[in-house]
């Protein structure tokens, strides 16, 4: 059975996605407010190889950018912002139009795998980034919802 990675076509369809999103939630007027301060200017291919990564590509973030704790760290410490997530995940659902992703299967798994990883993975330490362990490892995703957990 092929992975979501290889159905959706591998490491350029991730980075055409990232593409896609970032440049939504940065014109969003609630989530853009995480963006304004500025971003590392490899933001997108970073984010394309995270995704890549969990829905079973190669290990293209770890292998050049760092580990899960590193990712959880950076979005920590902000307090609660439920709003701010909700809208994140609808401007990913928009990218996913954006990058003609109709298939329901397909789009169903990205959505739900990026609507976890927001909610849960990205918000679980909302007082502190201090509060995040070290030797996190990234959530792998399936067509089956999260492995190995």
């Amino acid at each position: 059975m092929q992975t979501v990675y290889e159905a959706a076509g591998g490491a350029d369809f991730f980075l055409a996605l990232a593409t896609a999103w970032h440049v939504r939630v940065v014109e969003d007027e609630v989530v853009g407010h995480a963006f304004r301060h500025g971003v590392h200017p490899e933001h997108t291919q970073r984010l394309a190889a995270y995704w890549s990564e969990a829905l079973g590509g190669p290990p293209l973030y770890s292998g050049a950018y760092g580990d899960e704790t590193s990712v959880v760290r950076m979005h920590s410490g902000n307090g609660p912002h439920q709003e701010m997530n909700l809208r994140a995940i609808e401007c990913f659902d928009h990218a996913l139009t954006d990058v003609e992703v109709v298939d329901d299967p397909l789009r169903a798994v990205l959505h739900d795998y990026f609507a976890w990883v927001t909610t849960n993975t990205m918000a679980r330490y909302e007082r502190s980034a201090d509060e995040v362990p070290a030797g996190l490892r990234l959530t792998k995703w399936s067509w089956d919802g999260r492995i190995g957990f």
